[in-house]
């Protein structure tokens, strides 16, 4: 255990778990779009929903998705940033099934991208992002993540993985989910650093890759 697991991150707001989480999983959101975020619905699951508001999980889910920090001044200022920044939020009470109750279903569309992201906040600022494009994933924003969306065929992984090791770049973890054999398959894979350009330029070269988004660390861990 970390001094930041007994201490929690350094935040705005009353609650680590309902705040300085909830701002990242927005900020997961935020960086996987890609670009400019227009209009979200947000679904909140079980605690979100019910006590999320007073412990500022609004404020926090907006201020990520417009790409500010846990620990940025003006996020108390969300809503008003998100009306300048010509984005718009809606907040829904959904259940979620049997996940964790701080759970959040973001559906963000920018002018020509759309991202749904779900995952939970876990406590300490700590989250677990368990689906992105209705696929199941499971990281947690402590490394680099790249995330690439193929059509599955044998040898994938393995191609991926040559082109991250031929960048220099080791893989800490990886998750594949697939809709099924020689559907669509995701794939998310965390970095002990980031991808260069050169080599998600390629990646998005691929004819059997149609989406390739690299996520930055976003908490130590």
């Amino acid at each position: 255990m970390s001094l930041l697991d007994m201490i929690g991150p350094v935040m705005i707001g009353p609650s680590s778990s309902h705040t300085a989480g909830a701002c990242r999983l927005g900020l997961v959101a935020h960086h996987l779009l890609g670009e400019a975020p227009r209009r979200a619905v947000i679904g909140l699951h079980a605690s979100f929903a019910k006590t999320g508001r007073g412990h500022g999980t609004h404020l926090a889910l907006v201020a990520g998705l417009l790409g500010f920090a846990p620990d940025a001044p003006h996020l108390p200022r969300a809503f008003e940033e998100a009306e300048a920044a010509g984005l718009t939020v809606e907040f829904r009470d959904v259940d979620l099934g049997d996940v964790h109750p701080n759970t959040a279903h973001i559906d963000l569309h920018g002018e020509t991208q759309h991202v749904t992201v779900q995952g939970s906040s876990t406590g300490g600022g700590v989250i677990q992002v368990t689906q992105v494009q209705g696929l199941g994933v499971n990281f947690s924003g402590s490394n680099p993540t790249v995330l690439l969306r193929y059509i599955d065929a044998v040898g994938m992984i393995a191609r991926i993985a040559t082109t991250i090791a031929a960048d220099g770049v080791n893989i800490a973890a990886l998750t594949c989910t697939r809709e099924n054999r020689g559907g669509l398959a995701l794939l998310a894979i965390e970095l002990d650093a980031p991808l260069s350009e050169q080599a998600l330029a390629f990646f998005n070269r691929w004819s059997d890759t149609d989406w390739v988004r690299m996520l930055p660390k976003l908490m130590d861990g």
